[in-house]
């Protein structure tokens, strides 16, 4: 048995950083030669990610085929309007309504892997391989490794295995950002090399073990670093004159870069000269230079109204928290957490409810989003240069579920659901945030060597992946194959053909839940790296 089809997931990846990493730099040198190699030999795209470029929506897109209407992952927690209380929890698995392309191979008859992908805990049934799961405490790593006994099989394995590695070890990373200084800097980048290099260690064991059909790996220390080092790598942010700080930052993370390299040529390596490689990341990287309050812009609008304190102990509680603490009773529209960048207008479904009566949402939306635009920046700038409606852009079972409108701003950022103001402030100094345009590439044989290519959409990474097995698109697919990425050779004997919808997913059952501790550390995680507050 031999692997087909490698996939190499990079969170966050962006040609802007990497066209600089493949590149023969004046006294840095070329810090990912292979890949340049690889990139030379090969074809390449840009990827649209999802509307909202975030995670655990994009990264479900990638495996899935679908948009988030359809798969109805749309934030890192989903919530319920209960009308005088929201209730929220993170999301898994099990909240995903689609079939996985792990499922869709294994029942092909294809063995897979798929190792530190968000939301494939718990690991879906049908799985003919391998699942290391990524984005859960590390306590919760060896029930959710699949199949049972892979766990102690990887311990065993592999010198030095450190499952806390593996997931986030919180109280470093913590640690790291409370005393975050620019003399910390280099070393709170320099934490995520070992973690990337257990990630490797384990898919270069199942690869060469296994054999796998379909291998797949996703390093997500890409997105991490540049959340927080993003000044240190975007070019058209390099200083005139470079501090010794910033160079000894930049150096550690070129030195994160060159060992993904040394990954990616391992595996390329184990799967032989037959195999088709293909990258993709969820979204691309850019640099935010503002912070817009969009719950306090809503209040002035006279849209929401903050809950008043008592000073209890609950209250205070309510106030420290990661969501909008917000008079229920008085919100007709509130953004409820900042990575969702949309706003959720609240109808009522009764008299008496708190919202605003069916037949008036159109008008009241619609004067929203003219409300929305009128912002300016202190440069008469608007800050929000689109206002996307869900049913034009999360079409499918679960549009219900979106937001009501999903905020692009014009440098790209994050909002922030904070009662403060103003509305809109200036950064001290630029940060790195999400760009809708990620990457996707590919190399080996039958694979085309076009250079740049068209534009691609998120949903078209699962069935390229499952075209490069020798399997058909599902005709419930959103997405279509890059025929681009492929030599016209091998299109003429493998074309692309259409086979049977997909078994749709979503089964929650009563399965072991994080604890209330544990849910906290993943959103203080998530605060780390700026998705919530």
């Amino acid at each position: 048995m031999t692997t087909k089809t490698l996939f190499i997931g990079m969170d966050g990846c962006t040609y802007t950083v990497l066209n600089e990493m493949t590149k023969d730099l004046p006294g840095e040198g070329v810090a990912m030669p292979f890949l340049a190699s690889l990139m030379a030999k090969g074809v390449r795209a840009k990827l649209r990610s999802t509307p909202n470029p975030l995670t655990p929506p994009a990264w479900t897109s990638i495996m899935t085929g679908k948009g988030p209407g359809e798969h109805g992952v749309f934030d890192f927690i989903r919530a319920e309007d209960k009308g005088g209380e929201v209730y929220w929890t993170l999301y898994d698995s099990r909240d995903v309504d689609a079939e996985m392309i792990w499922s869709i191979a294994s029942r092909a008859g294809k063995t897979i892997a798929a190792l530190n992908f968000p939301l494939t805990a718990p690991p879906p049934k049908e799985t003919n391989g391998a699942i290391v799961p990524g984005f859960i405490p590390a306590k919760h790593l060896r029930r959710n490794s699949h199949p049972a006994g892979l766990f102690e099989r990887i311990k065993q394995a592999i010198p030095g295995f450190d499952p806390k590695e593996l997931a986030w070890d919180f109280d470093k990373e913590k640690q790291a950002m409370e005393s975050l200084s620019d003399a910390d800097m280099e070393n709170w980048v320099r934490y995520h090399l070992p973690r990337e290099e257990q990630w490797f260690h384990i898919a270069e064991y199942i690869l060469a073990n296994d054999k796998p059909d379909l291998m797949a790996v996703m390093f997500d220390g890409t997105d991490k670093i540049q959340h927080q080092a993003w000044q240190f790598l975007d070019p058209s942010l390099m200083p005139a004159e470079r501090s010794e700080l910033y160079n000894r930052v930049r150096g550690v993370c070129r030195e994160y870069f060159g060992n993904v390299d040394r990954y990616i040529k391992r595996l390329v390596e184990l799967v032989g000269p037959d195999a088709q490689v293909f990258f993709a990341s969820d979204h691309g990287f850019t640099a935010t230079v503002e912070v817009l309050r969009i719950n306090s812009y809503l209040e002035d609008l006279g849209y929401l109204k903050w809950a008043e304190s008592d000073g209890s102990e609950q209250a205070l509680r309510r106030e420290a928290s990661d969501f909008a603490n917000l008079d229920w009773s008085k919100t007709v529209a509130y953004c409820r957490t900042p990575s969702s960048n949309g706003i959720y207008i609240r109808v009522a479904e009764k008299p008496g409810d708190p919202g605003i009566p069916k037949k008036d949402y159109n008008r009241v939306r619609d004067k929203l989003i003219e409300d929305l635009k009128k912002l300016r920046n202190d440069d008469g700038e608007p800050v929000i240069v689109d206002v996307l409606k869900r049913e034009d852009w999360f079409q499918g079972a679960h549009m219900k579920d979106a937001c009501d409108l999903t905020l692009v701003l014009r440098d790209n950022g994050f909002v922030s659901i904070r009662n403060v103001k103003p509305p809109v402030v200036k950064r001290p100094n630029p940060i790195g945030t999400h760009h809708p345009d990620g990457i996707f590439m590919a190399y080996g044989a039958g694979i085309s060597a076009e250079g740049m290519v068209g534009k691609r959409k998120i949903v078209d990474v699962a069935p390229t992946l499952l075209h490069s097995l020798g399997l058909p698109t599902p005709s419930d697919f959103e997405g279509k194959v890059a025929e681009t990425f492929f030599s016209g050779a091998w299109l003429s004997e493998n074309p692309v053909k259409i086979g049977a919808p997909t078994v749709r997913g979503g089964e929650r059952e009563k399965s072991e839940e994080m604890d209330d501790n544990e849910k906290k550390q993943i959103i203080e995680q998530l605060q780390m790296l700026g998705y919530m507050e």
